[in-house]
């Protein structure tokens, strides 16, 4: 009998290119390869890049270069390179990177079985147009955040303008997958053991509204069925733009037991002045309203935002006037990034550029700000009591077991790390918070079993990740 080949992928970027990845692992994986832990011990490497900035392009090639370097002292015999930076630059790859055999681009995930079946036959540029595909339930996928948490892209590609964001180009006008088909997904997860479901899209607010009227529903519709799924006991949000949120959604967040009081909302800046230049679509008054009204409208609520620093014009004063609003509203998570010049953007045509120092010296600021913000926040739920979805042991010590309580979002938020005894993975238990960090809590094990509840607000990247956790059931 033939032996069966092995593969390993590696994801880069955001939790959208996550999922795209986890279709790539669901197709390797139904053309009959196993996944291997070790780059070294794969024939077949893939890797699902990141093109939106910089700093990503830069550690997609390097990956690219150490995974094409196993070809000589690993087992590689085929290398593949997917995602955005594929879609991107599609023919200064190919002419740069001679190791590698096959290219996909950001819409290209299912091509990876044409690739496995018939090798260098299927040819080496296969990047498509950006907006030939969504997934769809059917589609091929193997979870790789564990069977308790699962993400769950209810769209696909970017409508919106910004003058800093490149998306649309990567990734295509928005198209929403039909609720239906969310939910089929939702409860196939559910049936594999997933208890956390993080829906997320380039812009989640708009979910809908390039459906046809008759058939599309709501986002408030959408996000009561999938809470509404057997099993099913956190829904949390993310990526919603800043605008004027349905009352019905507000009411879900605020009343709905298993909807997360959790809104991850990318304000991007503050002033006026930079907000225009971003094209953004709105002023400051409108961002503070939105607060006002979060905060009001939604008790223990959790609210993380992103901002851009050191984008062209942006002044000394308009750095204060930022550095005031995160003072005021007092998030609970916040992450800065540096502006990038990225060609293709209007920003880049833009003048009045901002020195890199400066930028960096602004970077800084604001997260030092926010660390004394998120440690107050965190130092307030000492003695409290929380729910927490135990994920396992410590990636820093084997003999801890770590898990997130609600306000707490897979990988880019903190931990609570757990005391007082044993814990299941992917169990909900009680733990009283016993310290506080700058972004983590200790918490001690209380009782047996879980004890739904809703969570207080608390305080609080990309990453690079090697798909190796797939829960056995999800097929």
């Amino acid at each position: 009998m033939r032996r069966r080949r092995t593969f390993h992928l590696v994801s880069l970027g955001c939790p959208k290119n996550r999922v795209d990845s986890e279709v790539m692992y669901g197709v390797a994986r139904d053309a009959g390869l196993d996944h291997v832990a070790d780059p070294a011990d794969a024939e077949v490497i893939v890797v699902n890049t990141c093109g939106f900035v910089g700093d990503a392009k830069k550690e997609s090639i390097d990956t690219i270069f150490e995974m094409a370097a196993l070809k000589d002292s690993g087992r590689c015999e085929r290398l593949v390179v997917a995602g955005c930076l594929s879609q991107r630059h599609p023919g200064e790859l190919a002419a740069d990177l001679p190791e590698v055999d096959h290219f996909l681009g950001s819409s290209d995930m299912l091509k990876l079985a044409e690739v496995l079946d018939k090798g260098d036959a299927a040819g080496r540029m296969l990047v498509g147009h950006p907006a030939d595909w969504l997934q769809r339930a059917a589609d091929p996928r193997a979870i790789s955040t564990g069977r308790a948490s699962a993400y769950v892209k209810i769209a696909e590609g970017c409508s919106r303008t910004c003058s800093f964001c490149v998306i649309p180009d990567l990734r295509g006008t928005q198209r929403s997958r039909a609720a239906d088909d969310v939910v089929r997904e939702v409860e196939r997860l559910a049936a594999a053991g997933t208890v956390e479901i993080n829906l997320i899209s380039q812009d989640t607010v708009r979910w809908g509204r390039d459906l046809a009227a008759e058939g599309r529903g709501t986002l408030a519709d959408l996000v009561r069925r999938v809470a509404d799924v057997p099993g099913i006991r956190w829904v949390r949000l993310f990526y919603l733009y800043p605008e004027t949120l349905d009352d019905a959604l507000v009411e879900l967040l605020a009343q709905h037991p298993r909807v997360v009081p959790y809104v991850d909302m990318p304000l991007q800046h503050a002033s006026d002045s930079m907000l225009r230049r971003m094209k953004r679509g709105h002023g400051g008054s409108r961002l503070r309203r939105v607060v006002e009204r979060l905060r009001r409208d939604v008790p223990g609520l959790v609210f993380r935002t992103a901002f851009i620093v050191g984008h062209p014009g942006e002044t000394q004063a308009d750095f204060d006037e930022l550095c005031d609003f995160v003072r005021w509203a007092s998030f609970d998570r916040v992450a800065a990034f540096r502006y990038s010049d990225e060609d293709g953007s209007a920003s880049h045509s833009l003048d009045a550029k901002v020195p890199a120092r400066t930028a960096q010296s602004r970077y800084r600021k604001l997260m030092t700000l926010q660390r004394g913000i998120s440690h107050r926040l965190n130092a307030a739920l000492i003695g409290r009591e929380l729910d927490v979805l135990v994920e396992g042991a410590s990636d820093e010590h084997e003999y801890v077991i770590m898990g997130r309580h609600a306000g707490q979002a897979p990988e880019v938020d903190g931990q609570v790390y757990l005391s007082g005894g044993d814990a299941e993975p992917g169990t909900l238990r009680r733990v009283v918070v016993t310290q506080a960090s700058d972004y983590d809590l200790v918490g001690e094990l209380l009782g047996e079993g879980p004890r739904p509840a809703r969570p207080p607000s608390a305080a609080a990247s990309k990453k690079r990740v090697s798909l190796n956790v797939v829960p056995a059931g999800w097929r």
